[in-house]
């Protein structure tokens, strides 16, 4: 948007304050709202935030400002906060980007696909749980009717808490984020509400949007909604599922190929691109699965829950779910990143990994379309099955050890995720939970 346009925007929504929005390391959304009468401050030298009160901005109390500068082409309304508007912006520092800004660090690798013709797509399905505080402080499912042993697609599950989700696909819908489908997922208070695919960058823009909405609108109605990746030990994990494939200048989907010999309508660059995060994707856990939370959903064997959709081999399939990676036709699903991912520095690292495997030609082998819950210890090791890592300091390990996935980020931010990362592990291992208090206190 020219200036002139923003006014014209800004005086049909009768919009009096803008939020200049950017994410800190773990993906929380950051804001501070501006008159919109200083819209060209925020898209010139940008609005401005103390770095160190910023979790990953690498900045200590001496640090100079961080600047957000928004992005004209984002900007939008914030229909469920009458007279709000939102922009996304870049962090810049001193005049120039700031490497430990995640959206700067997504750019900076969309850069290199750019650079060679490429465009790399994006579709995020995001799921999340509607909950609700009992009496007694715990965690629930908002609609305490939802019960049922299998819940998945359940409609008196979606029908009895439509009146948020429908809200909330109206405040989607309203800002052009198009909203294709809503279902119930596996466990009780699962919700995924899917929107339509695009460039990578639109697409984290809309799923950082899509948190703010859900977070908000749910609380208008009197419930939590979250992303946490396994709230509840009994209950089907929380994921965020990515869909990926490359544009071209002259073709759509350059991973599509009706000729594919093993018939998931895959081209050689799409292969390559497999092999790519195949390759490194027990680094790209630390990123796209980063809380010691997120390791409750990733579990091999057997799952507390009864049923799971945990994607903890390391293998691809053409509709194998028990894989990471699933081939639905013609496109890539990387089933590992959670909903505590950032999906900035998520994407980054993708990216990163399947521009390797492109430009290495690392094949990914042949897919397994087998149920691999099933596989024994001695059949995954016989067949050279990796696991994903199994706790969120293997991962760290596996991230530190990986330069690509590192370079993605950037040296500098990878080096501050890892250290904020080991900070939290040792948080976590040092807590003495309800779970030990239970089974230890009297035992001895």
């Amino acid at each position: 948007m020219t200036p002139d346009e923003a006014k014209r925007f800004f005086a049909e929504h009768k919009t009096r304050y803008l939020l200049a929005q950017f994410v800190d390391i773990h993906g929380s959304a950051k804001a501070k709202a501006v008159p919109v009468e200083h819209y060209d401050m925020v898209v010139g030298d940008g609005a401005g935030f103390a770095g160190f009160a910023i979790w990953g901005l690498g900045m200590g109390p001496h640090g100079p400002d961080f600047m957000g500068v928004g992005d004209p082409t984002t900007l939008s309304d914030v229909p469920w906060m009458p007279g709000f508007a939102r922009i996304a912006c870049d962090g810049h520092v001193k005049g120039k980007p700031y490497p430990y800004d995640s959206r700067v660090a997504l750019k900076n690798q969309l850069r290199r696909y750019a650079e060679r013709g490429y465009t790399l797509f994006t579709g995020i399905e995001p799921e999340f749980m509607l909950l609700q505080r009992t009496p007694e402080g715990r965690l629930a499912p908002f609609d305490a009717t939802d019960t049922a042993e299998k819940p998945c697609y359940d409609y008196k599950g979606l029908a009895r808490v439509s009146a948020i989700l429908d809200d909330l696909s109206c405040h989607l819908r309203a800002v052009g984020i198009d909203v294709y489908q809503i279902d119930h997922e596996d466990a009780n208070g699962q919700f995924e509400i899917n929107f339509t695919y695009a460039d990578a960058l639109r697409s984290a823009d809309h799923m950082v949007f899509f948190k703010m909405a859900a977070s908000e609108i749910a609380k208008q109605h009197g419930a939590i909604a979250t992303f946490m990746p396994k709230p509840f030990s009994n209950r089907t994990g929380t994921g965020t599922h990515f869909h990926l494939s490359i544009g071209t200048q002259d073709q759509k989907n350059a991973f599509h190929e009706e000729s594919d010999k093993r018939g998931l309508g895959l081209s050689q660059l799409g292969y390559w691109f497999l092999g790519g995060l195949l390759h490194h994707a027990r680094a790209l856990a630390a990123v796209c699965a980063p809380t010691v939370n997120s390791y409750k959903r990733l579990v091999v064997g057997r799952s507390l829950s009864g049923a799971t959709w945990a994607p903890a081999y390391i293998a691809y399939g053409d509709n194998n779910r028990t894989a990471c990676v699933r081939v639905p036709y013609g496109r890539i699903e990387l089933r590992l990143p959670d909903g505590s991912a950032n999906p900035y520095l998520a994407t980054a690292a993708i990216a990163a990994a399947g521009l390797d495997g492109i430009e290495r030609r690392l094949e990914p082998g042949e897919p397994l379309n087998v149920n691999l819950y099933e596989w024994t210890e001695q059949e995954i090791r016989d067949r050279g099955v990796r696991l994903l890592p199994q706790s969120l300091t293997e991962a760290l390990d596996a991230l530190e050890a990986d330069e690509v996935i590192q370079s993605g980020l950037g040296k500098g931010l990878a080096a501050e995720f890892v250290r904020l990362k080991r900070m939290e592990w040792i948080e976590y291992s040092r807590h003495v939970s309800e779970w030990e208090t239970q089974r230890y206190v009297e035992m001895f």
